[in-house]
């Protein structure tokens, strides 16, 4: 990567939707109108629910197709492109960060990607002009993402947008027809003072500290985007410095997304 930019980009957590997001008649302009505010960056390097790999991978660094990894949706949703360039510099400075401490790399050359990359970056960057470059998490411990996350925190001071996309509650299979059920509604309450409270020790632990934790997350893929973005936070003293951006709820499901620096 280039040297260091004036502005340090922001970390951000989002809750990334299911592909009908793009019909939504209010979370699309939600999204775009966070990015709009956000300084300009250089490239995004994201992290989504949707890709556990170990060791750590990297995405494809060339434009390649996206991986439509749903099922059972129309067609047009599997139509949809997102060709934005790859980012091959940024990927060789995410080895030297995470390799230089000893965090296992490996290079996944195929791998486009995925909706929990593509369907929120469409509403944000919709000229698909930034490079991005999606890594896989190699776990779902919230410490060592927390690590990780540190570890990248550096390429913010050089113009990237660091990502982790998941959801902020995200049980489908508990989900009844209409209405918020009370355990999402309540996990977003007690995540939401929790992060406002800077409690990280309650965060790491939240299957356990929450009310409904089990519940709202019954595997934690969707949570654990989170302790990357609190990662790069951390590591500049940014956990004071965040906000929810965006709140409220999408079929019964938290739709929190927060904003650090």
């Amino acid at each position: 990567m280039s040297a260091a930019t004036q502005e340090r980009m922001p970390a951000l957590y989002l809750s990334h939707g299911a592909p009908p997001l793009a019909d939504d008649p209010v979370w699309p302009g939600e999204l775009a109108a966070w990015s709009a505010g956000l300084p300009r960056p250089k490239a995004v390097l994201i992290v989504s629910a949707h890709w556990e790999e170990a060791p750590l991978a990297l995405g494809a660094t060339e434009t390649v197709p996206l991986v439509y990894d749903f099922w059972g949706f129309p067609e047009h949703y599997y139509r949809v492109t997102y060709d934005a360039p790859g980012a091959p510099e940024l990927a060789e400075s995410v080895r030297k960060l995470l390799r230089a401490p000893g965090i296992p790399v490996q290079d996944v050359p195929d791998r486009g990607l995925d909706h929990g990359a593509y369907v929120p970056l469409v509403e944000m960057y919709p000229e698909a002009d930034l490079p991005v470059l999606q890594v896989s998490m190699p776990t779902l411990d919230p410490v060592r993402l927390m690590e990780i996350g540190r570890r990248l925190a550096p390429l913010r001071d050089e113009g990237v947008l660091i990502v982790g996309s998941g959801f902020f509650t995200h049980n489908l299979a508990a989900l009844r027809q209409g209405g918020i059920p009370a355990w999402s509604a309540e996990f977003d309450d007690w995540g939401r003072r929790a992060l406002e409270a800077r409690d990280v020790d309650a965060l790491l632990d939240f299957t356990r500290k929450s009310p409904a934790g089990q519940l709202a997350h019954p595997r934690t893929e969707h949570f654990a985007p989170l302790f990357v973005t609190m990662g790069a936070a951390d590591a500049t003293g940014e956990l004071d410095a965040q906000k929810s951006v965006i709140d409220g709820f999408w079929m019964g499901l938290a739709k929190r997304s927060v904003q650090f620096g």
